[in-house]
């Protein structure tokens, strides 16, 4: 439980990898420090109870037998040795290294001082005491050792998204390589029961997908060609071919690994304060114990004239006793492996954070800003209604679908769905060019089309007639040549936990829901209402909704308020870059939010946020607990030893027992979000 310890949980796995990140045999170097880790805990458990046999033995010799004191110490020597070398090595090794102001530091000096104290004039041997110092102080440390595994199991799941090997589709035949080895372009072979090693777009074959190790989502995902796949996915059914779109280092399952191996950089205000406060407390802690083994003595001889040597040892035992309480063990471990367990608890659900530092932002947040399409609708838009004015339908329809028809967004997706044939009709489409927030310009046969919404139709000189009927939709229109050629309705469906997901943040005391959008007011205001918002804005340009942002920020009541922005990440970047906390969500396979955000939800469930956000508040809840029970028992034994009523066992328990309580505390962290998300059925 060493200074250097507290990092470790959080950063020996991050470190272990971050070099060997994009290499094969990565994932056996895994296997082999799991392997590794066990094997240590099971030694310091035969150690442990080699120590107690042994230490009893002594104790036995001490009360039945007559040996000297140098005699005594020998016997003693052996179980403190086999149990303590560990940690003597480590102090030495920390002194050499000129970082002595450990908690190894700290407890060997506190145990050979103990052993040492018997030899004073007056003082009782403290033999049994100091072994068992140091044999708590392994106690501890073996559930530390726990601890952590449970916590490095908790992220470990996502090494298995790594694909061993690639079954590359070349000349006729099939060749195992390396998933690193594959180009972009190349086509790979994933039979039933493999997991997919590369992202890319389904070339031949259909299947099911288990997507579950990604978004923590049991319900499987069809697939066929055209389709795209992201690799970590497991395929179930059918053997597939694909065409990779995506090198080995930039996949999705080698971004999210490395994404969670890089969250221990980012460290929460706590754990920042933790790990600086060891390093100011520590050798504080050391000067006061010699402060209080050597002054009283010398006031004593001064003002008293008693004799030096007949307070030291009293004053010694004392020093001792505060050396062992005093001991940052129970802070400098459990706080950082709460947060780490957090991080961990999250991934196994599909919630990727970033850093423990967004941790404390989630869980003050006060302010929920929402993009509408794709985040709180279903964003999979589908034409209901074609209105033409000055041509038929179909060809309404036909030249929107060809404008349209490199276009990213979703509606330019529905536009395409409703018209398919366009790709193979022999029109000549050119100088396409999109307008942010506008629409769409394009040659089509040498006319200029432009599909869109009103400013569009304004900006080519085309009047917009009024949709005669009722719907629920956004209003598509077109123009040819500047003449207004009629209006298509679309319509995006809320998606069914998204009115959950608003309750349950309302629940949680978040005090302010917003909707932002581009689409028209009557259509935000209709879902807005549905939902139960607090506040939507309509017809916003992607500037427009950072503007609003901004806005909203500044209004924020209290300095410890957060704002959150939640986007699907299409063309949210700069808003989820400009939040306190920017939530990506449906984000699988979407590169420009897994940068942009600081927490990713790899499926598309709004609800997902509200989980986000109760495990937020549980890991920093479990945090302050431990601050809390650690200094609490440190300060109620030294007010204690400092009235000379405080024993080495209670100043053990202190240290060793309030560390095991903490650690024990801190596992919950990546334990409760499973009963969290059970419970509330996500």
């Amino acid at each position: 439980m060493a200074t250097d310890k507290c990092e470790h949980c959080c950063e020996h796995h991050h470190e272990h990898h971050h070099h060997e990140h994009h290499e094969h045999h990565h994932h056996e170097h895994h296997e082999h420090q799991h392997e590794h880790h066990h094997g240590s805990l099971k030694s310091k458990i035969v150690l442990i109870a080699l120590t107690v046999v042994l230490t009893a033995g002594a104790m036995m010799i001490e009360h039945y037998g007559s040996l000297s004191t140098w005699q005594l110490l020998l016997v003693y020597l052996i179980p403190y040795l086999i149990i303590g070398h560990d940690t003597l090595h480590e102090a030495w090794e920390g002194i050499a290294g000129g970082e002595m102001m450990n908690e190894h530091f700290l407890m060997s000096v506190a145990t050979v001082g103990a052993l040492a104290i018997g030899f004073l004039p007056g003082a009782e041997t403290e033999f049994a005491e100091a072994v068992f110092v140091m044999l708590f102080f392994q106690i501890g440390e073996l559930f530390e050792g726990y601890a952590e595994g449970q916590s490095r199991q908790s992220i470990a799941h996502l090494m298995d998204l790594r694909a061993d090997v690639a079954h590359l589709v070349d000349g006729g035949g099939e060749r195992d390589v390396k998933p690193e080895e594959v180009a972009v372009g190349g086509l790979v072979s994933v039979k039933p029961g493999e997991r997919i090693p590369l992202d890319g777009i389904v070339d031949e074959g259909t299947s099911t997908l288990d997507t579950s190790s990604l978004t923590g989502e049991a319900m499987p995902r069809r697939v066929e060609p055209g389709d795209e796949v992201v690799s970590g996915c497991v395929n179930l059914s059918g053997r597939l071919v694909l065409r990779v779109t995506r090198c080995y280092g930039e996949s999705t399952a080698a971004r999210i690994i490395d994404l969670v191996e890089h969250a221990a950089d980012h460290k929460s205000k706590s754990e920042s304060f933790i790990a600086r406060f060891a390093r100011v407390y520590t050798p504080i802690v050391v000067f006061a114990a010699l402060a209080i083994a050597i002054i009283p003595p010398c006031l004593s001889l001064a003002f008293y004239h008693q004799p030096f040597s007949a307070s030291i040892a009293t004053w010694l035992h004392r020093a001792l006793i505060f050396l062992v309480v005093s001991c940052p063990c129970a802070l400098v471990i459990s706080v950082p492996l709460t947060f780490f367990g957090g991080i961990g608890g999250a991934s196994r659900k599909g919630i990727l954070i970033k850093g423990s530092n967004y941790f404390d932002q989630l869980a003050k947040l006060q302010t929920v800003v929402f993009d509408k399409t794709g985040t709180l609708t279903e964003g999979r838009f589908a034409v209901v209604a074609v209105h033409p004015d000055n041509c038929d339908e179909h060809q309404l329809l036909h030249l929107a679908a060809h404008v349209e028809h490199y276009s990213t967004h979703p509606i330019g997706e529905a536009l395409r769905q409703a018209f398919p044939a366009e790709a193979t009709d022999g029109c000549r489409v050119s100088d396409v060019k999109e307008v942010a927030g506008h629409g769409v310009w394009a040659k089509v046969d040498g006319h200029t089309v432009c599909v869109g919404n009103e400013k569009m139709m304004a900006t080519a000189g085309a009047v917009c007639n009024a949709c005669p009927h009722e719907h629920d939709g956004t209003v598509i229109h077109v123009g040819i040549d500047g003449v207004y050629a009629g209006h298509i309705v679309i319509s995006d469906v809320v998606k069914d936990d998204a009115a959950e997901a608003i309750r349950r943040l309302h629940q949680q005391g978040v005090s302010h829901t917003v909707m932002l959008t581009g689409d028209r007011q009557e259509m935000a205001d209709k879902v807005a209402r549905q939902l139960g918002l607090d506040e939507w804005h309509a017809g916003l340009l992607p500037t427009d909704k950072v503007e609003r942002v901004e806005h909203l920020l500044h209004q924020q009541e209290g300095r410890h308020a957060t704002l959150a922005f939640v986007g699907d990440g299409i063309n949210d970047a700069p808003v989820l870059a400009r939040a306190d906390v920017g939530i990506a969500m449906g984000a699988l396979g979407s590169d420009a939010a897994i940068e942009a955000a600081d927490v990713v939800l790899m499926d598309d469930q709004p609800s997902k946020v509200a989980v986000a956000v109760d495990m937020a508040r549980r890991t920093i809840a479990i945090a302050r607990q431990n601050v809390v029970l650690a200094i609490g028992v440190k300060v109620a034994v030294l007010l204690l030893a400092s009235v000379g009523m405080a024993t080495m066992w209670m100043a053990v328990f202190a240290d060793v027992g309030v560390t095991v309580l903490a650690v024990l505390n801190a596992m919950r962290a990546a334990v409760m979000s499973d009963s969290f998300t059970k419970k509330q059925g996500v």
